[in-house]
């Protein structure tokens, strides 16, 4: 069954009114009744404290011998005092729980033992029967004596909550039904306004757009509408777009075919590269189980082992790094860095490893500075230098130059090594690619050494070239913006 959002509106409006007030109403009267409690128990503990006052008074006048007797013989003259002062029908005990007098004409029905054992055990104790309330408290000359009991009247309280509760129910139903009457009248206006939105969508739906009248209305509702019309009349626009975009989704496609190929390839690389190393180790394994007491094969077991697990290791590494570069958009801690201090301090750490093959570091250096991730730097040119060793020949050179211009830093790293084939220079920077694979497998070489450092410098707006020499040797270029 349907129901007009009208109805449901005024529903929910007079409910929420209606749940509103029961919750102040039940609040209020809860603080009224804690209030209540609060005056009568003070009022009645204010009583006791006169009470035990008055009885230090006049005993400080009777005879010491007629101490035990004291409480029986002025019991009848201090509730004459206390029905003097406050009116209230009053009971005096003694320490057994028997009644010594009581100004109540009659005898009252009202259970007390359970609240006079509590009082006699010098406690304050009280229950409240119908419209009036039984308190009881430990009467004192210097240790307890009796117990007193009140018998006050709850009747104006109770009938002072009765009528605040039949009050608040009254208002709480008058705002119930004006809040529901309101709440109809002004929902009509609104679910009018919302079945005319209905009436344009749904011919938007059918395909018939600017028919929707904006409303004159300065709420959400007139801004609804407007952007209702908005959009009726920019859906045919929306269409081309779309049709548009489609068209680039292919050629996204198509690129993503492609990817999936490089993929392929980059995977079959690494399955083809791994094999070699470790057809090696097993090839040296088998042989030390056909061999094992050959000292000999030993020996160069344990070194192209070691050789052949620390090329393994490096392109899992670096097969690792260069896929996470090209997958995710990594955050470069980019800082501000003088190339000059960068390139010395890597040149120091490589001299050790260029004199033991021989080899001088030459350096022409300029300070410039760049906005770079210092890692990543340091990275790129170890990588850079320590393959300008590994392929260079004995004596031979390594230049560094750095130097700015047109707003760029470039750097330069050259070598005087074999160099590197022109039918080769393309495909340097692909991943597993090596030029000689057994100059490769000799030096450690795993394909992925220069992939890496491409990433690392265009993850810096860098950019890494191979110059043309005519003299041997090989010469990178790398160029990063200037600050």
């Amino acid at each position: 069954m349907k129901v007009s959002i009208k109805i449901k509106f005024s529903i929910f409006l007079g409910l929420l009114l209606l749940l509103t007030v029961s919750i102040l109403s039940t609040l209020v009267l809860r603080g009224i009744q804690n209030n209540q409690k609060k005056n009568y128990e003070t009022y009645l503990n204010q009583q006791a404290k006169i009470t035990n006052t008055y009885i230090r008074q006049i005993s400080s006048t009777a005879a010491i011998e007629d101490t035990e007797q004291f409480l029986y013989k002025n019991a009848q003259q201090i509730v004459l005092y206390l029905n003097s002062i406050n009116g209230i029908h009053t009971a005096i005990y003694d320490m057994d729980g028997k009644e010594i007098f009581n100004s109540m004409s009659y005898n009252s029905s009202i259970d007390v033992k359970d609240i006079l054992s509590k009082s006699l055990k010098n406690q304050i104790a009280y229950k409240i029967v119908g419209d009036s309330i039984e308190y009881m408290a430990p009467l004192y000359n210097v240790d307890q004596i009796g117990v007193i009991k009140f018998h006050y009247s709850l009747k104006k309280d109770i009938d002072f909550y009765r009528d605040i509760k039949s009050l608040f129910i009254s208002i709480g139903t008058i705002v119930f039904v004006l809040s529901f009457i309101c709440a109809y009248i002004y929902s009509g206006k609104i679910s009018k306004n919302i079945v005319n939105l209905r009436k344009g969508t749904l011919d938007i739906k059918k395909g018939v757009y600017n028919t929707i009248v904006p409303l004159k209305r300065n709420d959400e509702l007139g801004e609804l509408s407007e952007d209702i019309y908005y959009m009726s009349s920019q859906i045919e626009k929306n269409i081309k777009e779309m049709e548009e975009e489609h068209k680039k989704l292919k050629l996204a496609v198509q690129k993503l075919k492609a990817l999936e190929n490089q993929q392929k390839t980059f995977i079959g690389n690494i399955t083809h590269e791994f094999k070699t190393p470790l057809t090696v180790i097993k090839t040296y394994m088998d042989m030390l189980d056909i061999y094992p007491e050959d000292e000999n094969l030993l020996k160069d077991a344990k070194v192209n082992i070691v050789k052949e697990t620390q090329r393994l290791y490096e392109m899992v590494e670096k097969s690792l790094y260069l896929s996470s570069l090209q997958k995710y958009d990594f955050e470069v801690q980019s800082e501000r860095i003088d190339v000059k201090d960068i390139l010395e301090e890597i040149c120091s750490r490589m001299q050790g490893k260029a004199k033991k093959f021989n080899i001088n570091i030459i350096q022409s250096i300029q300070s410039s500075c760049i906005l770079g991730d210092r890692e990543n730097l340091m990275h790129i040119f170890i990588n850079l230098i320590d393959n300008a060793i590994k392929y260079n020949e004995p004596q031979g050179k390594i230049l560094i130059n750095s130097y700015t211009k047109d707003k760029k830093v470039f750097i330069e790293v050259a070598d005087t090594g074999i160099g590197i084939p022109k039918k080769a220079r393309d495909k340097i920077f692909e991943p597993f690619y090596t030029v000689n694979r057994d100059r490769s497998k000799h030096h450690g070489g795993t394909g992925l050494g220069l992939p890496l450092v491409k990433e690392l410098i265009e993850k810096q707006q860098g950019t890494i070239s191979l110059l043309d020499t005519k003299e041997k040797g090989s010469t990178f270029l790398i160029s990063f913006p200037a600050l």
